[in-house]
């Protein structure tokens, strides 16, 4: 177990950090190294960063690992990811049901290989009632289709008169969305530089703090996470609210 250093605040930590894992590509090509070894050092942080959040008192971790514009890369690589996925549910999920890490996934699950379906559906039940953290990865996972088919549910729920139009707002469609039942992340981290949002989480991530650095996903340590927890505290989170002493 690794302690949570001296000069975070444990009430001010995030209770839950969604991560956007870029440059695992661009890792593996500076060592002259295929791609699909970027996304297995890339599985390895995700790993440590998995426990070090459990440790360190962080409720909840969202991992965007496939988005559903990824099916456009090399088949081979598409082919890899898909088989990487599988088999580190199939080798982690008893050592991540004994330290208490109940896992979720969301996305469009029903396109992906059978195989890996049915892993998924094992690694959720067998770990739904643990505690220690919830570990939630995004698998052919885009953010517009998941709006979309929220607001197509709850369309569909005004045709048959379960809901009127005039009751229809916020809550009614969070209820509709893949997190319906998971707190909105209050801290995303992107690696590798870029700055964009990359059609994730958009409904939930209205008041998140963003963070971004240049290390590529492969190396973000615990030391980089630690920074990114002190820029995080060092935020002051208003949620559109103006300070009292301010407003008077």
């Amino acid at each position: 177990m690794t302690k949570l250093p001296p000069d975070l605040n444990p009430q001010n930590l995030p209770q839950h950090v969604a991560v956007i894992m870029d440059g695992n590509g661009r890792w593996a090509n500076s060592r002259g190294l295929p791609r699909i070894a970027g996304h297995r050092q890339g599985a390895r942080t995700l790993k440590e960063l998995l426990r070090c959040c459990k440790d360190w008192g962080i409720k909840a971790l969202t991992a965007y690992a496939f988005s559903t514009e990824n099916w456009r890369r090399p088949v081979d690589e598409v082919d890899f990811l898909m088989l990487l996925f599988e088999r580190l549910l199939h080798r982690e999920l008893s050592e991540m049901h004994q330290e208490g890490v109940r896992i979720s996934f969301i996305g469009d699950l029903s396109v992906l290989p059978k195989s890996l379906q049915t892993e998924m559906e094992r690694s959720v039940k067998e770990t739904l009632n643990n505690q220690a953290i919830h570990f939630t990865v995004a698998v052919n996972y885009g953010s517009r289709n998941e709006i979309t088919k929220a607001c197509r549910q709850v369309a569909e729920l005004v045709q048959r008169g379960e809901l009127s139009a005039e009751e229809v707002n916020e809550s009614v469609v969070e209820k509709q969305l893949y997190t319906a039942d998971t707190p909105e992340p209050d801290l995303l981290i992107r690696t590798s530089g870029e700055m964009r949002l990359s059609n994730f989480l958009l409904w939930q991530m209205a008041y998140t703090e963003m963070y971004f650095t240049d290390i590529l996903w492969p190396d973000f340590d615990t030391e980089a996470f630690y920074q990114a927890l002190l820029s995080y505290q060092k935020r002051d989170r208003r949620f559109g609210q103006v300070k009292a002493s301010l407003s008077a």
